[in-house]
């Protein structure tokens, strides 16, 4: 039976042990995403849909911040989403709490005792990587709908209404009628 340390995606089954790397910070980073990729996978994730968008929001987000994940701390994230909503004006709430998601569970990931990571970087580094994304500075859900109103889904009732049969000068049936369009 394997151990909870042998872990897909654990930092020693990533990284060759007893050797020093010429650049380490990439290496280690790299070692990262690959290990994360491999978590994913060991989940029965699919590559295109999910895994895939996750590495290149961290690989964005890392570049935004030209720091490494042990050296992440929370204003780098909420001034890359300062930078995408201030330079992408259609930058939607729903878009935001996906971006949070992705890097909250990178974030996990990499500061779960089970995969060693945090030991990693301490040892290499003299830091380790902390989760930055916590209740104050992530988005909350609030509504039932976040998309645009005139593209809501119909209520109950509204469906009722037009699929009941009109009665002639129905005012109820007009305004289901004129909202179905």
């Amino acid at each position: 039976m394997a151990k909870a340390a042998d872990s897909a995606g654990a930092a020693h089954l990533m990284l060759v042990i007893g050797i020093s790397y010429l650049d380490p910070e990439p290496a280690v980073f790299k070692a990262m995403l690959e290990g994360w990729t491999k978590q994913q996978r060991a989940r029965f994730l699919k590559w295109e849909g999910t895994i895939k968008p996750r590495l290149s929001l961290v690989r964005r987000f890392a570049e935004f911040s030209n720091q490494y994940p042990w050296q992440w701390q929370p204003a780098e994230f909420e001034a890359f989403i300062d930078h995408l909503r201030t330079k992408t004006p259609t930058f939607t709430v729903s878009s935001g709490r996906n971006y949070l998601n992705h890097l909250r569970l990178f974030c996990e990931y990499i500061t779960d005792p089970r995969y060693d990571w945090m030991s990693v970087c301490q040892e290499r580094f003299g830091q380790v990587p902390v989760q930055i994304l916590h209740e104050w500075n992530t988005v909350t859900h609030v509504s039932e709908y976040e998309g645009d109103p005139s593209r809501r889904p119909l209520t109950y009732d509204e469906i009722q209404a037009c699929s009941t049969p009109p009665t002639a000068g129905s005012r109820r049936s007009e305004s289901a009628a004129a909202r179905a369009r």
